[in-house]
């Protein structure tokens, strides 16, 4: 079930009424989709931040457009002010509940895998999965149980348990979360810090003895 959300249509789009939009603690924001004619509208930051909080990124939103009908959207981009950590810019995607889509689902790995207790450490090379699903469908998380790695052991794509509901886009070899000896931490550090240090002058012994010559 969508979870409803109030917005008011902007028709003066000059930078002095956005800027007064924001003042209110609305955020500025755009509804489009295919095939549908794009509104300029605002929301009220603390229930759109709310919202996302609660329901998760990828939440079906019924967006109450004043003296229109809601209509059916997903958070598709937003933009914040790293400066005062506020929401100022959003854009909201008509989707079709029927039509399949791609979008990004959080991979959250849970449990404290057997071989980190016994020194090594799990690496998570993804935190993101790529899904296609109707919008109903989409997971708001992938969770993973990864109690039972071993050093030396991985879990890939293709490993993962199967859904019904959706399909992962990614490639099955692609690897989602593995525990390694403690060495090898070592060894990427050294090769890390190798990689930072001064390249060396191999030549700089040779042109000294050129200058002596000349």
């Amino acid at each position: 079930m969508a979870v409803k959300l109030k917005a008011a249509k902007r028709d003066n789009l000059k930078k002095s009424a956005t800027k007064q939009i924001r003042l209110n603690g609305d955020v500025p924001s755009v509804v489009y989709g295919k095939d549908k004619e794009s509104k300029a509208i605002s929301v009220n930051s603390i229930e759109l931040v709310k919202t996302v909080r609660d329901e998760g990124r990828n939440a079906i939103i019924s967006l109450d457009v004043e003296d229109d009908k809601p209509v059916d959207v997903m958070l598709h981009e937003y933009q914040t002010d790293p400066m005062k950590d506020e929401l100022i810019h959003a854009d909201f995607y008509i989707v079709n509940m029927e039509e399949e889509m791609d979008v990004s689902v959080s991979l959250i790995l849970d449990g404290e895998p057997a071989g980190v207790k016994e020194g090594g450490v799990l690496q998570q090379p993804l935190y993101e999965l790529q899904v296609r699903a109707k919008p109903a469908d989409i997971p708001e998380s992938i969770n993973v149980d990864v109690n039972q790695l071993t050093i030396g052991d991985t879990i890939t794509v293709d490993d993962l348990p199967k859904a019904d509901r959706y399909e992962i886009t990614e490639e099955p070899d692609t690897t989602v979360a593995t525990v390694v000896p403690p060495d090898t931490m070592d060894d990427i550090e050294a090769e890390e810090t190798d990689e930072d240090a001064e390249p060396e002058l191999v030549d700089a012994e040779d042109d000294q003895d050129e200058d002596k010559n000349e």
